[in-house]
């Protein structure tokens, strides 16, 4: 029973991290919706970055298994291009000449994203306050 609550607060941790870990990539794609250059100053939109989740595999057989971050990606769509001649950024020559690029970040998207990372943020919270209860509610059945 207790190696079950000890898991269970695992792998509700484990799922804390990871949803952490999403919260802050969303925040950064909101914070960033408007950058139009990059961290060197060069002429680049911002790109989105994505949390990928994957299974953690650490869990001994048997056991149920947590969640971990396998990697945050670049979402690699093209900008979003607006048409402003006489902005500092406008593309010069080319196709998109007269043309400033955005980054290609939808706010109704990332704040969905936001509301159910932070829903399972929650929920996750719950499982762990339920094992804590479960845990004290045996030790006193048992002293």
């Amino acid at each position: 029973m207790e190696i079950a609550m000890i898991s269970a607060l695992d792998i509700s941790t484990s799922a804390l991290v990871a949803q952490r870990t999403r919260l802050n990539a969303i925040s950064g794609n909101i914070a960033n919706i408007s950058s139009l250059v990059d961290e060197n100053g060069n002429p680049s939109p911002y790109q989105a970055r994505q949390v990928v989740f994957q299974t953690d595999e650490t869990a001994s057989p048997g056991e149920a298994a947590g969640v971990k971050v396998s990697e945050v990606m670049l979402d690699e769509s093209e900008p979003l291009y607006r048409y402003q001649p006489d902005h500092p950024l406008a593309i010069n020559e080319g196709k998109w000449e007269g043309y400033v690029a955005y980054p290609n970040i939808d706010l109704t998207t990332q704040m969905v994203d936001a509301l159910e990372s932070t829903r399972a943020y929650e929920a996750n919270v719950g499982v762990i306050e339920i094992s804590k209860g479960m845990s004290r509610q045996r030790l006193a059945i048992l002293a």
